[in-house]
């Protein structure tokens, strides 16, 4: 209830302005009949109300209407007319020169000039002191005087508090919108890091299994008629590598719901389940040799699957692209870092799936490599060998990135 009242000047301001110019000009008016001959019961009336003294004071109350448009200008209006009032003999006090005070108020609220707003009391407080001089000197501080010079000060004093409330929720208003700007722009970036992740997890995945069950129907294709026995058993191990694929697109694609499932997802793929991939490509018939040197060590979750995802992404493009039926994986723990290599002997038949610079249309195998190897710290290099074949190498750190010093990635 106090809310609503509080707001309603505010949603009536024309008619605030209105009851307070009419305020003001009967004030004015009546305070003309009044005289202060410096006695202590104050002023007493003791003439008829002026007719010059009604007339200036609506001029003055009338120029109010339009302080919020002009303040500048009802400033000047308001002074002048109480400065005629007090020329023409009548006692100046904080009710003839009502009108120019709510002026002074005016300017330095609404001013966009902040000297000027500084500047109203002065403007308005000299003239009206001085006009007030006009018919005498003594006594010097009389009580019209001095309310009339307090009214100007604290209507200026207010101005500036208001003016500062003003800038201080204006200043709020301000760093709300930036702060939900910002948040608005990271929950963009985080969406996007998020698609760009799932992107890769879903490339890896399909290209994996497809490229297997693409070695394994042809070889079922081919053993059909000479060798069925062994085109069954290829086409059961299709079946499982196809089982596979859709349990981990599942798995992948189930991050994009807004709900969580409540079935039990399998966990992330890391050098503890290495045998079983190297094991799934074997059945393709690609042989691998694997050596680890040095004493193995945890890796971070991220960098675990950065190594398994790597790995398996190296050996898909083996299968799809060498011309050898062998390829090498290597595993090497040193004190802070794990460097992963794989390779083969063979040529290339489509360099540019595996991501050469000259190639006309680049793959995002490579690339999808790299990104997951700089993620976690790491970086990548892949490349033909001297000696013929290609090769993927990668070194990982073996703790977050932010453990790490500048000297310690030196091996």
């Amino acid at each position: 209830m106090t809310a609503e009242w509080s707001q309603w000047p505010r949603r009536h301001s024309r008619a605030v302005d209105v009851v307070t110019s009419v305020l003001l000009c009967v004030g004015a008016t009546y305070a003309s009949t009044l005289i202060d001959h410096g006695g202590r019961q104050g002023p007493e009336v003791a003439r008829a109300p002026s007719l010059a003294v009604f007339v200036l004071s609506a001029i003055a109350s009338i120029a109010l209407l339009r302080r919020r448009q002009y303040p500048r200008a009802v400033l000047a209006v308001t002074t002048a007319c109480g400065v005629v009032i007090t020329a023409l003999g009548f006692d100046l006090s904080i009710l003839t020169a009502g009108a120019a005070l709510i002026s002074v108020w005016s300017v330095g609220l609404w001013s966009s000039d902040l000297r000027t707003a500084k500047l109203a009391p002065l403007v308005c407080g000299g003239p009206l002191l001085i006009a007030s001089f006009f018919h005498g000197l003594m006594p010097l501080l009389t009580g019209g005087r001095i309310s009339a010079i307090a009214g100007v000060l604290v209507a200026g004093a207010l101005a500036e508090a208001g003016r500062n409330r003003r800038d201080y929720l204006s200043a709020l208003h301000a760093r709300a919108e930036l702060a939900e700007r910002t948040r608005e722009e990271e929950a963009r970036q985080r969406v996007g890091e998020e698609r760009l992740r799932i992107a890769r997890e879903l490339h890896d995945i399909v290209a994996h299994h497809m490229a297997l069950a693409h070695a394994q129907a042809s070889t079922a294709a081919y053993l059909l008629r000479s060798q069925p026995d062994q085109a069954q058993e290829m086409l059961d191990q299709l079946a499982g590598t196809t089982s596979a694929a859709l349990r981990e697109l599942k798995a992948t694609v189930g991050l994009l719901r807004e709900d969580d499932s409540d079935a039990p997802l399998e966990p992330t793929p890391g050098l503890a389940q290495l045998p079983e991939l190297l094991a799934s490509f074997e059945r393709t018939g690609l042989t691998i040799s694997l050596s680890i040197t040095g004493v193995p060590r945890p890796l971070s979750p991220g960098a675990d699957l950065t190594a398994y995802r790597i790995i398996q992404e190296a050996l898909t493009n083996v299968t799809k692209h060498a011309d050898t039926p062998a390829a090498t994986v290597r595993l090497v723990y040193s004190r802070i870092l794990l460097t992963v290599s794989v390779s083969d002997d063979g040529g290339s038949s489509a360099e540019s799936v595996r991501g050469e610079p000259d190639s006309v249309s680049q793959g995002y195998g490579l690339i999808g490599m790299n990104e997951r190897a700089v993620s976690v710290g790491g970086h990548l290099h892949a490349g033909r060998r001297p000696d013929g074949g290609f090769e993927v190498t990668t070194e990982l750190p073996l703790e977050p990135p932010n453990n790490l010093d500048s000297e310690d990635k030196t091996r």
